[in-house]
């Protein structure tokens, strides 16, 4: 009896976890329908995974001296790979020299160009885009709503569609020891007279008087750049594309004097030929050189746990004063929009990688990453910015300094090597080099780069 009874339980127990388990469905399960019109289950399918796929970001971020700027790539890298499935960036340091003269030259032949790329916009984006090797990127900045966001995409842009974005914004002008010039009694000079004067008076303490490292020619050429720009007027270097000005004029050969002038009596490092980039800023965090022609983007390393760091509220910024027989207005300055990142033509062919580069794009182009660059790494804004935001942001006295000499720039004009052709360029480099080593003359040297300047006008024609 007792037998029975428990045999009836276990059927009943059985039976209602049967139908049960007839009642409901799990989520791995779907109706089917056989041909004897009874419903059967079977499996769902799995959520189709996305394709994995690579692309390369080539940047110039190497370096101890650009480790903020990395650190903030890795950044956008990180959230871009988590936003788009399947994706893998790899990332390609190279100096920047190295990629814009030597690796980009080379890739845009070959037709084996970067994902992404570090990349100058005039001359070189809009050479490389007239040549179909960079991707249109309007419909995505439309698409984003950034568009008109950004405070100059000209050197960027041809036939009015965008191929790049700047990264920043940056001017070049001279950094002092405020902590020397208050001991000595010294001024920051008004007339560049006055300029000439400071330099002699420090070179006579024993001090350098600028900063000097010109193993890569684009650094003394800051220098010689913001001269001739004095002597012969901001406007000059578009002019040497036209014919309207010459490489052999004498108010432009005269900046080549001034600063072959400044090398012989003595006022750079000697042997600075041989001294890196780096080393011209050792010059000056060390306290042996008083002053350093260099870009605003320098500003970060005068900050706690920097290169510069002892220096912290010691360092001030001012622009090259005038010249008393200056041509044009003599508070320009060189600002500049002209360093960013382009975007391989190829992209456009797969969906996965134009989702990739509008994703970066986003990531990396927006107020909070500008106002970053700005504060973290003394990189200007490219991009127009709420000024309360960055009033707000903004604690360090240098860069507010820095601010200050901005708002008495009347015109502003852009570094040479975005304007002349590359051919010319390099020429402006060989010889600025060869002036230092005193291989050359000023005259010569015009000379030299005035004929290939002339070859290349000849070309474009």
């Amino acid at each position: 009896m007792k037998k029975s009874l428990l045999m009836l339980l276990t059927f009943v127990f059985v039976a209602s976890i049967a139908l049960a388990g007839c009642g409901s469905k799990t989520a791995e399960e779907k109706p089917a329908t056989t041909d004897n019109n009874t419903t059967t289950t079977e499996p769902a399918k799995e959520p189709e995974q996305a394709k994995p796929f690579e692309m390369t970001i080539r940047h110039t971020q190497v370096g101890e001296q650009k480790k903020t700027r990395f650190k903030m790539l890795q950044e956008v890298v990180e959230k871009t790979q988590g936003e788009v499935p399947g994706l893998t960036f790899k990332l390609d340091g190279v100096d920047s020299d190295v990629n814009r003269k030597e690796k980009l030259r080379g890739e845009m032949a070959s037709g084996s160009v970067p994902d992404i790329f570090d990349a100058f916009g005039s001359p070189d984006a809009k050479t490389y885009a007239k040549a179909g090797k960079m991707l249109d990127i309007t419909p995505i900045l439309e698409e984003l709503g950034i568009k008109d966001k950004f405070t100059n995409l000209g050197p960027w842009t041809v036939d009015g569609k965008v191929y790049g974005l700047p990264i920043g914004a940056s001017a070049e002008a001279v950094f002092y020891n405020k902590e020397y010039f208050e001991q000595k009694g010294l001024k920051i000079p008004g007339t560049f007279d006055e300029f000439q004067t400071l330099l002699e008076t420090i070179k006579k303490d024993g001090k350098i008087p600028l900063a000097a490292g010109s193993k890569a020619s684009w650094v003394p050429l800051m220098i010689t750049n913001n001269l001739w720009s004095r002597t012969a007027g901001s406007d000059v270097t578009e002019k040497f594309n036209t014919g309207d000005a010459k490489w052999t004029d004498a108010d432009v050969v005269a900046a080549f004097k001034t600063h072959k002038d400044w090398v012989d009596k003595g006022y750079f490092k000697k042997g600075e030929l041989g001294l890196e980039y780096a080393d011209m800023r050792t010059q000056f965090f060390n306290g042996d050189a008083v002053m350093m022609f260099d870009g605003t983007w320098a500003s970060v390393l005068f900050k706690e746990g920097q290169d510069g760091g002892k220096l912290v509220g010691k360092v001030g910024f001012f622009n090259l004063p005038a010249f008393t027989n200056g041509k044009g207005d003599q508070t320009s300055l060189m600002q500049d929009v002209n360093n960013g990142y382009g975007f391989s033509a190829e992209v456009a062919k797969d969906p996965q990688k134009l989702a990739a580069v509008k994703a970066f794009i986003k990531n990396l182009y927006n107020e909070d990453m500008q106002i970053r660059g700005l504060v973290e790494d003394g990189v200007l804004p490219s991009m127009k910015v709420d000024q309360a935001k960055v009033d707000a942001s903004v604690k360090d006295p240098l860069m507010k300094e820095i601010a200050g000499v901005l708002t008495h720039v009347n015109i502003s004009y852009a570094a040479f090597d975005s304007i002349v052709p590359a051919d010319v360029n390099t020429e402006i480099g060989v010889q600025i080099q060869k002036l230092i080593g005193n291989q050359t003359t000023p005259e010569k040297a015009a000379e030299s780069i005035q004929k290939v300047q002339e070859e290349a006008n000849a070309s474009a024609e």
